[in-house]
């Protein structure tokens, strides 16, 4: 499917008037001294490396179209005090990492349609999600039998259980079967189907109905997306009817989810967070999502990372040179 990048509707030209103002109270023009983006290099290693640590401006232009849904380059280019080109480059680096979507005159927020590249996802929260790995590992006993979906939060799970004794894991993860078939004492089902080359998950009626074969202690799930009113959301229609089939063949659900998924958009519905026994994430979500759990007696654990493993603000890893956010 192909998607038109030009301008959102909503999104008007933004000439010196109110709409400049709205965005400079929503951000502070760039210190004396912030670095610039380093000029774009011919080389892929240079482009990728230019990318994987933004600076302190990337990371405020992602906060506010976070906030705004669409900012134009003029506007920005006013808020930070440098040219339009400088800005250009930004946007270039952050959509490089596809953070960010171009669109004539501006940036906006990646598509709801379709999800970031798998390696993205790998690289993004990192220290997050194995926070958040590590503290549902806690609640798996020994010996017993788990459903693992697909997604690099669920990959994480896999890692951290790998010190665990005698699990019986079925899984549509190629990635999952390859970490845990490695520990002798694991018996690892793959469930069969279509895989998908992007990120080696396997979806179809062939995984729904093995799935539907067996009645486990627990079903790990990751998602895509958590709207306001609770509803998981994912981009796949194959892979939401395969986590579906895991969600209604397990005793207890424990949903893997980061702190970006509470608000994010997806266009398939999976179920609702009431569905679950328990939600593991890395930072306490909005009030009315806490509020939907504690009525549904859905259990919360918030796992931050390590200062040592935070992410940098745009979810990428951080130069272990730079101190992150609210430390010394």
């Amino acid at each position: 499917m192909s998607h038109s990048l030009k301008k959102p509707p909503d999104a008007a030209p933004e000439p010196q008037s109110d709409s400049e103002t709205a965005v400079r109270a929503e951000a502070t023009p760039r210190p004396e001294g912030d670095p610039a983006p380093a000029a774009p290099s011919d080389s892929g290693a240079g482009n990728q490396a230019t990318c994987r640590q933004p600076t302190a401006r990337q990371e405020r232009i992602l906060e506010l179209v976070r906030r705004r849904g669409f900012v134009s380059i003029d506007a920005l280019a006013r808020t930070f005090e440098v040219t339009p080109q400088t800005i250009r480059r930004d946007i270039n680096q952050l959509c490089e990492l596809e953070l960010l979507r171009r669109y004539h005159g501006g940036a906006g927020l990646p598509s709801s349609v379709e999800n970031l590249a798998y390696q993205t996802r790998q690289v993004l929260w990192q220290g997050e999600k194995q926070a958040i790995a590590r503290a549902l590992a806690e609640q798996v006993p020994d010996e017993a039998s788990l459903f693992i979906n697909i997604g690099t939060t669920t990959e994480e799970v896999a890692k951290a259980l790998m010190g665990h004794r005698g699990l019986r894991v079925i899984t549509n993860n190629l990635n999952v079967a390859s970490i845990m078939s490695s520990k002798a004492d694991f018996e690892v089902t793959v469930a069969g189907g279509l895989v998908r080359t992007r990120d080696r998950g396997i979806v179809g009626e062939a995984a729904i109905d093995l799935i539907g074969e067996f009645k486990l202690d627990f079903g790990i799930i990751g998602i895509s997306g958590i709207d306001a009113d609770g509803t998981l959301l994912d981009f796949d229609y194959r892979e939401v009817r395969v986590a579906r089939a895991i969600m209604e063949n397990s005793r207890q659900v424990f949903l893997v989810a980061d702190h970006t998924k509470f608000g994010r958009n997806a266009m398939v519905r999976l179920g609702s967070l009431t569905q679950l026994s328990a939600v593991f994430t890395d930072r306490s979500p909005p009030a009315p999502i806490r509020d939907l759990l504690k009525q549904s007696e859905v259990q919360l654990h918030i796992a931050p990372a390590p200062v040592d493993s935070q992410s940098a603000a745009d979810g990428t890893p951080r130069d272990p040179d730079v101190a992150p956010a609210g430390t010394p």
